[in-house]
């Protein structure tokens, strides 16, 4: 369905630019490259929370595609070299910045853009670029109405359906607990989803779940985890944002709640795992990679890491490889994958080409379904070793 949809919108794009004309000269919207001089340029624009409550996790998923722009600057378009800039702009966080901010992207002229993390900025941000036209690569934003709300919306990450099945068949049936407290920020789709469906899978399995949500900028989680004691809760399900975890972290160990603090992608970060360390608290969370996996790119990314004073500052201060990194990175060549199978820096060649790209990344293969979704079936459980300030990997865990 996606791969019609995608080349009716294409078809009707490549319309109207015929009904426009050549306007001539130097063209910077629609994708159209800046052929000033004699350097070509194509520019994928960068969806993603620099500040904010997701800033935090927002600039390791940049990071991701910075790095790789720096290991593949240019891309091959029948047989003629451009060079890849990337234009990024912040959409804050919050929903109601990204219509904003996704137009700016738009009138910078980007031929694709990738992000956000965060999925209610995401759908929100969708609306604009599918009136544009643009293709968006969805990196880490698992709310399944991104894409399917949106027809020019594609991602590569997992979706919350299967993520919140996995932590609740993972709570149930390898932690043995029957009593869940969730907890997520009040009006964050991303919390509220991934909830939704943690609920509905542990529930089915015969569990009981207790649920409260916390207003955004709340700064005390003490009464919250005393409320998950109460409960006799035996896992804290909370998948919040890098801040808010950090702080539920240390509410956890000072309130001496005794059970696991699950998480999922967005608790994949050393800020996290920092806050856990030293600390009597068990920490578990779903996510895309485990540094390891690929010691190549791992040595690669810490070295450009470590050469950067702001890279090594966006990453938290060390040079730890979170997963969502790694998916920006995986995002940006799939980006290049496309734009070579369209021919062409058009937002509307590339949008058509889209349903058919496939990609070997370092976060596994990526294609795409009906919907634009990716084709995953497992999930990276790691824990926090409070010891070491790392994440462990503890297993790869599929719905069965």
């Amino acid at each position: 369905m996606k791969k019609i949809l995608a080349l009716v919108l294409a078809l009707a794009m490549a319309l109207a630019l015929v009904a426009c004309g050549d306007q001539g000269g130097e063209q910077q919207e629609g994708g159209t490259p800046n052929t000033t001089g004699e350097e070509k340029v194509v520019k994928i624009g960068v969806f993603e929370p620099l500040t904010g409550d997701n800033g935090a996790g927002g600039k390791q998923e940049v990071l991701g595609m910075q790095y790789a722009n720096y290991v593949q600057p240019t891309v091959d378009i029948n047989g003629e070299t451009y060079k890849v800039q990337l234009e990024v702009v912040d959409n804050r966080t919050a929903a109601e910045n990204g219509p904003s901010a996704a137009a700016e992207l738009v009138n910078k002229g980007v031929s694709i853009v990738l992000g956000s993390y965060g999925s209610g900025v995401s759908m929100a941000g969708g609306t604009v670029f599918a009136e544009a036209g643009v293709p968006a690569i969805g990196v880490t934003c698992t709310n399944p109405q991104v894409t399917s709300d949106c027809d020019v919306y594609f991602r590569i990450c997992f979706l919350d359906p299967f993520q919140g099945t996995v932590l609740a068949n993972y709570a149930y049936k390898e932690l043995g607990v029957d009593t869940a407290y969730l907890l997520g920020m009040l009006g964050s789709d991303y919390d509220q989803g991934l909830i939704y469906y943690f609920t509905q899978a542990f529930e089915k399995l015969g569990g009981k779940v207790v649920a409260e949500n916390f207003p955004e900028g709340n700064a005390n989680f003490v009464s919250y985890i005393n409320n998950a004691k109460a409960a006799n809760a035996g896992v804290i399900f909370s998948p919040v944002s890098i801040n808010y975890a950090q702080l539920i972290v240390e509410a956890a160990a000072a309130q001496g709640f005794e059970g696991t603090i699950l998480g999922g992608d967005t608790l994949d970060s050393n800020m996290v795992v920092e806050a856990a360390k030293g600390k009597d608290v068990d920490v578990k969370i779903t996510t895309f990679y485990q540094e390891g996996g690929n010691p190549e790119f791992d040595a690669g990314i810490k070295e450009w890491i470590n050469a950067n004073a702001d890279a090594k500052t966006n990453n938290g201060g060390n040079d730890m490889v979170s997963a969502v990194t790694v998916m920006g990175y995986d995002a940006y060549f799939t980006a290049l994958e496309a734009i070579k199978a369209a021919g062409s820096t058009a937002p509307a060649d590339i949008l058509a080409a889209l349903p058919g790209v496939t990609y070997s990344g370092i976060s596994g293969e990526i294609s795409f379904d009906d919907i634009g979704d990716a084709k995953r079936d497992a999930a990276y459980i790691k824990t926090a070793n409070t010891e070491t300030g790392a994440w462990d990997f503890v297993k790869i865990q599929g719905i069965d």
